[in-house]
């Protein structure tokens, strides 16, 4: 008896007859590398939904976002800035320091004031 006989990962599988008849259309996708299917499959689900059915052509979108395949830490003061360096010198990790400045500022278009006026017993 040879190896290959007895051990299912020898051969690669065919798509059964009943299931070809059964399937207008299939294709197996992944990303490149086969490193992370689950994000690629999300990002594809995003492009299909962002394209009119009428056409292939590539639609207007990122093919990643900012994060990509990463985690994210978000420290909140220096000492949990340090613990996280800590830890990437402890574990060896893969990052990149993306936001620097550790401030914890408001958008230009938040209201600062309170629209609302004083009245009596409260100030503003």
């Amino acid at each position: 008896m040879r190896a290959k006989e007895f051990i299912g990962e020898a051969k690669v599988g065919k798509v059964p007859k009943h299931a070809k008849n059964a399937m207008p259309g299939a294709r197996k996708t992944r990303d490149e590398g086969g490193y992370d299917r689950t994000y690629h499959m999300n990002r594809m689900g995003m492009a299909m939904a962002m394209a009119d059915g009428k056409s292939t052509k590539k639609v207007d979108m990122d093919s990643s976002s900012w994060v990509e395949k990463y985690n994210t830490i978000h420290p909140y003061t220096k000492e949990e800035d340090n613990m996280v360096k800590s830890a990437m010198k402890t574990i060896p990790t893969e990052h990149d320091h993306v936001i620097s400045d550790h401030r914890s500022k408001e958008t230009d278009d938040t209201h600062k004031h309170s629209p609302m006026m004083s009245f009596r017993g409260y100030k503003k």
